[in-house]
């Protein structure tokens, strides 16, 4: 919008003549005439003389007549132009060069009340951080265009700034409020609840007009409106008014570094209507709350937060839970003032999604009585982050529990069931204790299975890897599911024409889709389908989801779907945690898809779930695709000629510190006729190597002793030894050596628990 328009500036030429130029005119018109009466001239002269006076009167008279018609005219514009800069219903100003107000009008003068001062850039200093800077850009670009505008956003709200160049060299300026902005924010006053905003010093940038009428002035700074400060959100607060002390509850609402957005309501007559429109829409989250927990009242934020499940009347623990004491006891301390802690974090009762918030209490009275406000957070987003890191922290903790107790248990699984090999080598088939030996043997082997899980969970057990194609690996299985999976429920196989190959160990592989195909049956208890899909996929780019990032590259997907009951979405993220199962006691030791997890992690796969509840379960596995070409094809050993020893053939010293695991080696290896030197620390077999006269074949040690370590003392020993077999055993699956490769020649290693027969085989095949 321009400051004026052309049309009702009348046409008038550019400059009228000046006073001086007829006075001229008429002085020498006189000249002339008097020349011609009274001068020594003929009479033709004369004439021509007194003719050119009255000529040059008649010019003269034009001029003036010229110009009080040109004076008339610029007089009228003038008039016009300072009526409508007065009317305007914007600041207008007028100024010279140098920024000096010459006429401001009345809008001006009602906008700047506060502000007086003599020149545009200190009146307009109270709107803008650098006013000559902007003032001095814009009248540059008068200079050269005749006119400019810009616009400007500040604390106050849009800003356009204009200028026009005039006639006379002034300036003339107008200050425009841009009002068309929606929204909460600061420069809209559309906000009927009492609003300020603050900058990082407390200092009162704005306040909308219901914050001036509950105030009854502007205020400056936060010191200058609260009685104490700091201010502190969800809590109730006095601050000073013209009609006196006022108690507001404080909310803030779309914080940053820079500025912050408080609203303010009243805690007194909150039951006046004009009162409940503004709690409805205050924008943070609050519940009126009884002393007893009865809700009175929701604002909008808080019933879209709660999920639309909270009505008056309603007791706040019916939809909300976790405190970790009676929620009748938080509210009554906060009530009766004797509560340290008033804000808490809790867990709302929705069966949509997981939802946490943080609750903050404050005491008020309301009708005589007393009463609390719920200013609610959510804070979902700080309780994942939360349960992330606690997860990952019990995750590496079981992890670290399961290899220590994998070591232990070993130990006791390797003599449970050595001494049984030992007692049924003593009974045959038909005697009465044979079954019994027989059912200490298998339930030592279930134990054994179970400490293996326990590895696979913490990625700790050993991987045979091979080529394999899922075609064959499940062609192989199919069988076995089928009898898994029963008459009640259909198996369905689908293969991607082309499969790539993949590099895993087989026999983890078979377990971990057994595993999802126990748990689809499970969930079907009427019967179903369940379907295990294979295709190859290519990522272009890196897929990021559940926290996981998968590379770009090709994958071969597994995906086992069933038709069950599905799985609860506050659930869903518990599924591969360790022991957590939602079947009954006795039906599942939660241990299945943490196991599953643990061997594709560690086979460089991913595992993710989706599940819809009702309609069933997918899981689906990205197997990274192996490139053949990449393979080191070795070479055929030399057949070595040495001689085939015989069973009882070969002296074996034997260095174990678990004195039961002892026992049962050493008599093992008697029984099939070896001579076995027995030591209970490394130490101790050194002693006894020292012997120069002892011949030894080999070396039985345990990896983990106290003092020297299994790989120390053999590498000592095989300095003067070198051509001695080693064997090492130990109760860590994989992992045993530490983060170092032992790097010893002509060593194998033999995982706890043993039997009888693969610790003699592997003696055996050593002396070959």
């Amino acid at each position: 919008m321009s400051a004026f328009s052309a049309s009702i500036t009348p046409d008038l030429p550019e400059r009228s003549p000046s006073g001086a130029r007829i006075f001229a005119v008429m002085l020498l018109a006189l000249v002339l005439a008097v020349t011609g009466v009274w001068g020594p001239f003929a009479d033709l002269v004369d004439r021509v003389l007194i003719a050119a006076a009255g000529s040059m009167t008649v010019v003269a008279v034009v001029l003036g007549v010229w110009g009080h018609r040109v004076s008339a005219a610029h007089s009228m514009a003038r008039d016009m132009l300072a009526g409508f800069i007065e009317k305007d219903a914007s600041p207008s100003f007028v100024t010279d060069d140098e920024g000096l107000i010459l006429t401001r009008n009345s809008a001006a003068r009602v906008r700047f009340s506060d502000d007086q001062a003599d020149t545009l850039a200190a009146t307009l200093r109270s709107i803008f951080a650098n006013p000559s800077a902007v003032l001095f850009r814009l009248q540059s670009r008068a200079r050269m265009d005749g006119n400019a505008a810009e616009d400007i956003v500040t604390r106050r709200g849009h800003i356009r700034l204009r200028v026009h160049s005039l006639a006379d060299g002034g300036l003339l300026w107008r200050v425009e409020e841009v009002s068309d902005r929606s929204g909460w924010g600061s420069g809209g006053d559309t906000c009927h609840v009492p609003m300020l905003t603050v900058g990082r010093s407390g200092a009162v940038l704005f306040m909308n007009e219901a914050a001036r009428k509950m105030v009854g002035e502007r205020v400056k700074s936060l010191d200058r409106l609260f009685v104490s400060t700091p201010v502190e959100p969800g809590q109730v607060q006095d601050i000073t008014t013209s009609t006196g002390i006022v108690s507001v509850v404080v909310g803030e609402h779309g914080t940053s570094p820079v500025r912050r957005e408080l609203y303010l309501m009243t805690v007194r007559n909150l039951d006046r209507p004009e009162r409940e429109e503004g709690f409805n829409t205050l924008p943070v989250p609050m519940l009126k709350i009884a002393a007893h927990g009865e809700v009175r009242e929701a604002n909008r934020l808080a019933s879209e937060l709660l999920g639309n499940a909270v009505a008056g009347g309603m007791h706040i623990s019916e939809f909300m839970q976790g405190l970790g004491r009676p929620i009748e006891d938080w509210l009554r301390d906060v009530a009766e003032g004797v509560a340290v802690q008033k804000s808490e974090f809790l867990r709302l009762s929705r069966k949509d999604k997981e939802v946490y918030v943080q609750v903050t209490l404050s005491r008020t009275s309301e009708n005589g009585n007393t009463g609390l406000i719920a200013v609610l957070n959510d804070a979902t987003e700080l309780k994942t982050l939360e349960a992330q890191f606690v997860q990952s922290q019990k995750m590496q903790a079981i992890g670290q529990l399961a290899g220590g107790v994998a070591h232990d248990f070993n130990n006791l699984l390797t003599a449970i069931s050595g001494h049984c090999d030992l007692l049924l080598l003593r009974h045959d088939q038909g005697d009465q204790d044979y079954g019994d030996l027989v059912q200490i043997n298998q339930n030592a082997n279930r134990a054994a299975a179970l400490v293996g899980q326990l590895l696979a969970f913490s990625r700790k057990q050993t991987l045979r890897p091979e080529t394999l194609d899922f075609r064959d690996t499940l062609s192989d299985l199919t069988h076995l599911l089928n009898r898994l999976v029963g008459e009640k429920v259909t198996l369905t196989l689908s293969h991607d024409p082309v499969l790539k190959p993949v590099r895993a160990d087989k026999r983890q592989l078979e377990q971990v889709l057994m595993n999802l195909v126990v748990n689809a049956r499970d969930a079907m208890p009427q019967g179903g389908e369940i379907r295990i899909e294979t295709e190859v996929v290519h990522l272009d780019n890196a897929l990021e989801r559940d926290r996981a990032t998968l590379p770009p590259g090709e994958y071969v997907t597994v995906k086992v779907r069933d038709e069950g009951i599905g799985i609860a979405p506050d659930k869903i993220q518990k599924v591969f945690e360790p022991f957590y199962t939602t079947k009954r006691t006795g039906e599942g030791t939660g241990l299945g898809l943490s196991t599953a997890y643990g061997i594709i992690k560690q086979t460089g796969g991913y595992i993710f779930v989706d599940s819809v509840e009702g309609q069933g379960t997918e899981f689906i596995i990205y197997f990274p695709v192996h490139d053949q070409s990449e393979r080191i094809e070795t070479q055929p050993k030399e057949d070595q000629k040495n001689p085939v020893a015989r069973h009882g053939e070969g002296v074996v010293l034997l260095v174990e510190d678990e004195a039961p695991v002892r026992a049962f080696a050493s008599r093992a290896l008697r029984l099939r006729g070896y001579t076995v030197l027995e030591a209970e620390s490394a130490e101790d077999a050194l002693k006894t190597l020292k012997d120069p006269d002892l011949s030894v074949d080999v070396f039985v040690t345990d990896v983990v002793m106290p003092g020297l370590d299994g790989p120390t003392w053999v590498r000592e020993a095989l300095k003067e030894r070198p051509q001695v077999r080693v064997v090492f055993v130990s109760g860590y699956a994989e992992g045993a050596f530490g983060d170092c490769d032992p790097d010893i020649p002509n060593s194998v290693f033999l995982p706890k628990p043993f039997s009888l027969n693969q610790l003699t085989e592997t003696v055996h095949q050593q002396l070959h």
